[in-house]
């Protein structure tokens, strides 16, 4: 079995009196996660919120009936826990009552679960995402050397734990994936009868990573408003679906900073979108796949390991441009992300001299490695 990168860290928290929640996208690997952990061990109670059953019993339910239900266990699971009512105070009424109980909850939808927890849980919980599986694990499992030559096949199938696991069906699996999983949150909770514009949406969207969208262009693909469009992709995000870059700007007149790029946590449900599964040797979007790899699996390094920054993409109006930068500590660091390790692209030096960059960088498949986490 593979093992997660938060393992550990859940490991580290455990006994510490606060609530642990877990969230990330369907099938990222929460339950698996908690099952190597927590499966063999009859002292934990596992409820799912999914099943209307346990909605039920948890419905209204006082700290001493919560008591009851959880008896003698030391460890309690609540599994998509964003379905239950008032989970929040649910979770409080333990963390505060039944303190020799480790409560851990997991949730698919960031927008839905993080708004009824937030409030509750103040100083209560910790929280941690978690993603597909990085190249930093499958590179820990399968051993660098190996995991460095299938990075062709990562960016045209990505991380998804059921597609890694199940080589050879991959293109089956994605198209079943985004079919029956990727939007179940989104109809709930995002009030939609259908997916049909958010699956036109996404489809548009996968067609612009790397480059900046326009809220108003999207909309006219879709024929909704600009503010659906927005809200949309709201949702989208807190679904752990996609993710945005603003721009970087110190509102010097030369630079765009209201422009918004977006990318796909992964690139294997980037291209079951488009049904473009083309082994990366022919592809024209090579760059754009290369790009968004590089900054999701930046994501996922950062995240993990507590490296706290700020990240955006930079332009002028005179086509000036780099692809990723990071604020940490008041210190930047800019990066371009080229697949043609000949490209004689480099930094704006203007951009450098300007904000006196800490790192400047060109990431392209020799070197990646240490800017997300294999080495």
């Amino acid at each position: 079995m593979i093992t997660r990168i938060l393992e550990n860290k859940i490991r580290e928290k455990l006994g510490t009196g606060k609530v642990i929640v877990l969230l990330g996208a369907r099938q990222t690997g929460k339950t698996t996660l908690l099952n190597k952990m927590f499966g063999a061990d009859d002292t934990t109670l596992w409820l799912n919120g999914d099943e209307p059953e346990v909605r039920s019993i948890l419905h209204n339910v006082s700290s001493d009936r919560l008591r009851s239900i959880i008896g003698n266990k030391r460890t309690l699971i609540i599994d998509e826990a964003q379905r239950i009512e008032d989970i929040g105070l649910k979770l409080k009424l333990i963390a505060d009552n039944i303190k020799n109980v480790q409560v851990i909850a997991t949730g698919s939808s960031s927008f839905e679960l993080a708004n009824r927890l937030n409030e509750p849980l103040t100083g209560r919980k910790w929280e941690y995402n978690i993603f597909p599986l990085s190249c930093a694990e499958m590179s820990a499992h399968n051993g660098y050397i190996q995991e460095r030559s299938m990075l062709k096949h990562r960016l045209v199938f990505g991380y998804y734990p059921e597609i890694v696991n199940n080589p050879g069906t991959e293109k089956e699996r994605l198209n079943e994936l985004i079919n029956s999983y990727l939007y179940k949150d989104l109809l709930i909770w995002g009030r939609l009868q259908k997916a049909d514009s958010i699956i036109k949406l996404l489809q548009a969207i996968a067609f612009q990573i790397g480059n900046e969208v326009s809220y108003s262009e999207l909309g006219r693909i879709i024929e909704a408003d600009k503010q659906t469009v927005e809200r949309y992709i709201s949702l989208l995000e807190d679904c752990f679906i996609i993710f945005r870059l603003g721009a970087f700007s110190r509102n010097l007149r030369k630079e765009i900073s209201k422009s918004r790029k977006i990318y796909f946590y992964d690139l294997g449900v980037r291209n079951a979108l488009i049904s473009n599964f083309s082994p990366v040797d022919i592809r024209q979007d090579i760059g754009a796949l290369w790009e968004n790899f590089v900054i999701s699996e930046r994501i996922k390094h950062t995240h993990y390991n507590k490296m706290y920054c700020n990240r955006y993409f930079w332009r002028t109006y005179n086509r000036q441009e780099i692809d990723y930068i990071e604020e940490s500590d008041g210190e930047l660091s800019a990066y371009e992300f080229k697949w043609n390790k000949l490209s004689k692209n480099k930094i704006p030096d203007t951009f450098i001299k300007e904000y006196k960059v800490k790192k400047a960088e060109i990431i392209t498949p020799e070197n990646y490695d240490e800017f997300v986490g294999m080495l």
